[in-house]
Order: structure tokens, then C-alpha cells, then sequence
């Protein structure tokens, strides 16, 4: 359940009229089909307006070993956007009098540090302090095993607290499994069954649920990290994420869901006015997304190898969704393809030649480096003709040789450049630029 928030690019405007008529469906197969041709993108993406979908498209497997292409159809974990589904759940239970944004989280689970203070308006704009528990180290030494809601709480309670609350905002999945419990409490219900009865069969979400073991026959599928080829990722027990990243959906019902959340068909315009209010980049249950001088609302997800993206852009009408169970690209630079195609905005299919080199080529490379500028190390392994870097308490990701000495990690803006006479690796991330040395004797 990782935060992936995503800015679009804000450049100068031109005149568009008349979206359906210009819409380049076409180009934009061809720009999907060349992520799919280069290993680059497994998932779906749909653009819907007023709710009716306009163009969707689905490239790559559901799964890898068994060649099951993915369909519109397909079902992925979507992560976080499942923040977005539990905030309208606490919303329609404010709506009916059973919950107030200003009840303590003490009333609930008093054991919590800071229970007394942290009220449900804290936890849904992340301004509870409370420690974010996917981030420690061990949590991929558990996360795939089952947990019952007093297991859950003991390692939320054990975390802590990373600030008082309310003084500032600071983005931790352990907000969202306690209101899911919350949700249960005031329902005496499964969050399940409150999801179904509250926003699913009313909207008609055919292929939306709250998620258990993955089923390939339910159309659901495996999740892949690209390590020079894909490589399936362990699945996290649902138990864990609850109400912060446990929903699974497909991009129609995404858009679908969104387009009938800014309707006023899941809560009410006063309620919907409040998920919208921005505390220090958060709103409740949303973030804001700007394209061009569009100013749209969603949310962004991940978990496991699934990676999600969903936005709203109120003005046009118009909901656009990506579910991915495979990246090895960025799918900030996919949702600008996808909107400057509908906007009739410039956009071009990317090229995806690499330098080539042999395995005997990388082995100048492998080794683990370690800086002063950084409080983790980086090992290089090398599969085959690919190199392969992890840092230290993160999964694993291959690099593509770009040049001599330079590789990159294009999904997360990574860039490596080695020095193998100096024993040095410089590591070039958003605008900055850290010096690694290889360790002895590794």
C-alpha cells in the first residue's frame, strides 16, 4: 500500500474543441502497444465521460506462466484508491448519524497513543501522527499472513507516533485500517459486506469487491515486478490493508465509481465539498490533480507488483483510471499520454532502444555501494544480460542500459552511472545526485 501521488504536467495551454472528434484512438493503441511490445506496462486504462466509457484498452497477462491475456474484464488490487471507496463509507456514516468527524479515536481503541486526541477528521487527512506501519522494515516478513483486528491494532499501537496530532500531514496506511475497523464497530458488519451494501450494488460495480486470496478464475490476476523478465510478487493477505488498500476493481467500475461519487450518487455535494478540501496537499480520502489548467481530484495505489491510478476532472465530465499488474515504466508519463490524447495535446510513442551489453559487460558493476548521503545500501546482481539493484529493506528492480556505465529504473526516475576504474556509482533521482562507493570485499 505504497502513496504514489502524481503531478501532471502544467505547461502552456492551446485552444481544444470538440474532444470526441479529435480523439487519436488509434495512436494511442499504438503508443500501448509498444509499452506492451518492450516489457514495459501489464494493465488496463479507461477514459469514461458522464460516466459511459469512451476508450479502454488492456495489454499484457493476467498471467505470466499460464499465457492468460488480460481483458477489459480483468480484476487488479488497486491499493489506495481503496482510501478513496472507505472515505465515502465513513462519509455516508456521518451522513446517517452514527459517526462525527470530530469523535476521538479513544472511544475506539483507547490502547492507541494519542487515541484522545486524534479525531476521524485526523485520520482521513492524515494528520493523526500515527507511525505509517508498511514502512518498517519487517512488514514484507508478515504482510502475507493473515492478522485479526487485535493483531492489527498491536502493531499500530507498538509503532506509535512520528508527530502530535494535527500539526502537520504525513501520508500512513494505519489511518485507514483503524477507520475500517471504526466502519465495523458502528456497522456490526464486515467492512466487506458494508462496501457491498453501501456503494457496490447501488452503483452496479460488477466487478468491484473487497479482496481475498487471488482467483485467476474470477478473472482476477497475479501481480509481476520486471527483473529482466516478469517475476511474480507474493500476494498480501487482505487482512492486513482492510480499508486502506484492499479493494479490487477494474479501470470501467473505477471510472464508473468516480463519475457517480462526483454525481452525488454516493454521498452527499456537502459531504463530497469536504472529501475535496485540501490540508497540506491531502483532502479526506483524495488528492488534487492538475492537467493543463484542468483541476481534477483521485488517487493513486499500490500494492504488491499492482500499481492504480484514478482522477476526475469535474469540468469536462470526465473520469480516466489505470490498474496495472505490471510496471516497469511510469505511469505518470502513461496517464499524460492517455489525457493529452482525449485533450488533443501533443504526445509521442516512446523509444525504447537500449545500449546493448553482455553479461560479461556487467560484472564490472555487481557489488553492493554504500554512502555518507543516503542511510541505505545498494547491491547490483546481474540476471543474464540484466542488471538488477536493491536497496536496502526495498524489492528488487532491473536496470536498462542506456549507455556506457548508464543504466536506468525509468518507473521510479533512476539513474545510474558507474565509475568501475574509481569504484564509484552515482545515483540521479528527482534533481538529486548522491555518490555511492562499493564496499570492500563485495
Amino acid at each position: 500500500m505504497t502513496r504514489k501521488i502524481f503531478l501532471f504536467l502544467s505547461i502552456s495551454l492551446i485552444t481544444y474543441i470538440g474532444f470526441s472528434q479529435t480523439f487519436d484512438k488509434a495512436k494511442l493503441d499504438n503508443y500501448l502497444q509498444a509499452l506492451e511490445d518492450n516489457n514495459k506496462f501489464m494493465g488496463s486504462v479507461s477514459i469514461a465521460q458522464g460516466g459511459k466509457a469512451i476508450y479502454t484498452k488492456s495489454i499484457g497477462f493476467a498471467d505470466v506462466e499460464q499465457k492468460i491475456k488480460l481483458t477489459e474484464n480483468s480484476k487488479f488490487r488497486i491499493g489506495s484508491i481503496s482510501k478513496t471507496f472507505t472515505t465515502a463509507l465513513v462519509f455516508k456514516a456521518i451522513e446517517e448519524q452514527k459517526i462525527k468527524l470530530t469523535d476521538v479515536l479513544a472511544k475506539y481503541f483507547p490502547s492507541i497513543k494519542n487515541s484522545g486526541k486524534i479525531t476521524i477528521s485526523n485520520l482521513l487527512y492524515h494528520r493523526s501522527g500515527l507511525h505509517n506501519f508498511t514502512d518498517d522494515e519487517d512488514y514484507l516478513k508478515w504482510n502475507t499472513t493473515p492478522k485479526t483486528e487485535n493483531e492489527m491494532i498491536a502493531i499500530i499501537a507498538k509503532a506509535g507516533s512520528d508527530f502530535e496530532p494535527d500539526t502537520k500531514a504525513e501520508y500512513s496506511n494505519s489511518n485507514f485500517v483503524l477507520l475500517s475497523y471504526i466502519l465495523e464497530k458502528i456497522y456490526n458488519k464486515k467492512i466487506k459486506e458494508i462496501l457491498a451494501k453501501n456503494i457496490i450494488i447501488p452503483l452496479g460495480l460488477k466487478n468491484t469487491f473487497y479482496g481475498g486470496k487471488i482467483d485467476l478464475k474470477n478473472n482476477e490476476c497475479n501481480s509481476y515486478t520486471f527483473k529482466g523478465s516478469w517475476a511474480k510478487e507474493n500476494e498480501t493477505n487482505m487482512s492486513v490493508p482492510m480499508g486502506a488498500g484492499a479493494v479490487v476493481s477494474t479501470p470501467t467500475d473505477l471510472a464508473k465509481f468516480i463519475d457517480a461519487l462526483f454525481q452525488g450518487k454516493v454521498v452527499s455535494n456537502t459531504s463530497l465539498e469536504q472529501m475535496k478540501t485540501i490540508k497540506d496537499h491531502f483532502g479526506m480520502g483524495l488528492f488534487q490533480i492538475p492537467f493543463y489548467d484542468k483541476k481534477g481530484f483521485g488517487h493513486t495505489g499500490g500494492i504488491d507488483g499492482f500499481s492504480s491510478m484514478l482522477s476526475y476532472f469535474p469540468e469536462d465530465n470526465l473520469a480516466f483510471a489505470l490498474t496495472s499488474n505490471g510496471n516497469n515504466y511510469k505511469n505518470n508519463d502513461i496517464a499524460i499520454a492517455v489525457l493529452s490524447c482525449y485533450y488533443n495535446k501533443p504526445f509521442s510513442i516512446p523509444d525504447f532502444k537500449t545500449f546493448v551489453v553482455s553479461g560479461e559487460d556487467l560484472d564490472q558493476y555487481v557489488g553492493t555501494f554504500s554512502s555518507k548521503e543516503m542511510p541505505f545500501k545498494i547491491t547490483i546482481t546481474k540476471k543474464d544480460k540484466t542488471l538488477i539493484a536493491q536497496a536496502t529493506g526495498q524489492s528488487s528492480f532491473a536496470l536498462d542500459a542506456k549507455e556506457k556505465d548508464k543504466f536506468e529504473f525509468a518507473q521510479a526516475g533512476v539513474v545510474l552511472e558507474f565509475k568501475p576504474e574509481e569504484k564509484q556509482m552515482i545515483l540521479k533521482q528527482g534533481g538529486g545526485k548522491f555518490t555511492f562507493s562499493k564496499d570492500e570485499n563485495k
